[in-house]
């Protein structure tokens, strides 16, 4: 994984910079949610727009500045729910295709950086309070060692979070299109129907709203049942409520999917600092999910059973972590571009992969 290739900022000096506030936004493939910074880590003002509202990412900023009383704005960030390899962004999970220097001349600003949503979140952890953390088992984490970030949503994210001289380094990557692993016979099964009709078959074809839902079609079909029409949040009251058994297996099976994917990416990172779970899924059910098969398949891993045993999981609660990390990624790059600048004597320049 990379942390070069997941955030490009474009950038233009201007005669009146405004400091303050500063735009910063989280976009996955569902909901566009934009906030005011008004000082360092101080969100204001925040909205959710949802993105097929909105026929490009110019409209749904522009509309949110109107809503906000339509401030001066020059700095702005911008997380979104896509891997960041140069000027042009096409959304995995959603329409929008934008050039992020043409975006930024339209709003009109200064500057404008755009970072995998996964990674803000992973930044995010940074600054979370410990009461917005559910911990799931595990001891305490081992101070300055790696931490795991991923979470279910729209999609599958995953960051990580790596200690360094200078702080917290975030890495960029797409660690929710690996292929998945099934770890038994029923997952087989369920992999097996995934394969059928998609080919490869991800991580985030399961750890998803829509995966939960794939999960309950392939169970109900084994079944020899006529799989209802039910959104993952459907499949979550029923299985919740106990009115169907089937349900309740596809939620036992998703977060033992999650478990496995996880472990899997602790023992890659060596996150003995931690696993932090975010997305807007798994709070939903946070009571169930203490219990559910999350943590025993999470420690599963043979050999290994004893060193996952000790890692602790975290469930963020946090309500907009993406924004905050954005703001986190902004701070950053402007304290780095003041230095650049000056090294440059005052000239400015465009930057790509800054």
């Amino acid at each position: 994984m990379s942390t070069t290739q997941n955030k490009t900022a474009a950038k233009q000096p201007q005669t009146a910079t405004v400091e303050w506030p500063r735009l910063v936004a989280d976009i996955g493939g569902t909901n566009a949610r934009f906030a005011l910074e008004t000082a360092p880590q101080q969100i204001e003002k925040v909205e959710v727009l949802p993105c097929n509202d909105y026929d490009t990412i110019i409209d749904a900023a522009r509309e949110y500045l109107k809503r906000a009383g339509s401030p001066k704005i020059s700095h702005a960030a911008i997380a979104i729910a896509n891997p960041i390899m140069g000027d042009w962004v096409q959304m995995t999970n959603h329409h929008w295709a934008f050039s992020i220097e043409t975006t930024r001349q339209s709003l009109g600003l200064e500057t404008l950086i755009l970072l995998n949503d996964f990674t803000a979140q992973a930044l995010a952890i940074t600054q979370v309070a410990p009461e917005e953390l559910v911990q799931v088992g595990g001891s305490k984490p081992v101070a300055n060692a790696p931490k795991a970030v991923l979470g279910p949503g729209t999609g599958l994210g995953v960051s990580g979070l790596i200690p360094s001289n200078t702080g917290w380094v975030p890495l960029a990557g797409e660690g929710g299109h690996v292929s998945f692993p099934p770890f038994d016979d029923a997952e087989v099964m369920i992999w097996q129907f995934a394969k059928k009709k998609y080919g490869h078959v991800s991580a985030e074809r399961f750890l998803s709203g829509a995966g939960l839902t794939l999960i309950y079609e392939a169970l109900a079909i084994k079944e020899g049942v006529k799989p209802q029409k039910l959104t993952p949040a459907e499949i979550s009251e029923q299985a919740l409520s106990g009115s169907s058994p089937l349900c309740r297996l596809a939620l036992d099976i998703f977060c033992a999917m999650l478990g496995t994917v996880a472990s899997n990416l602790a023992l890659t990172l060596g996150a003995s600092g931690g696993v932090y779970l975010c997305g807007g899924i798994i709070p939903r059910f946070i009571d169930y999910f203490k219990y559910s098969p999350f943590r025993s398949r999470f420690e599963n891993k043979g050999r290994f059973d004893a060193y996952l045993a000790a890692i602790p999981v975290y469930v963020v609660l946090s309500k907009f972590p993406g924004i905050h990390g954005a703001a986190v990624a902004l701070s950053n790059h402007l304290q780095g571009r003041c230095n650049n600048t000056a090294a440059l004597g005052g000239a400015g320049k465009s930057a790509s992969n800054a």
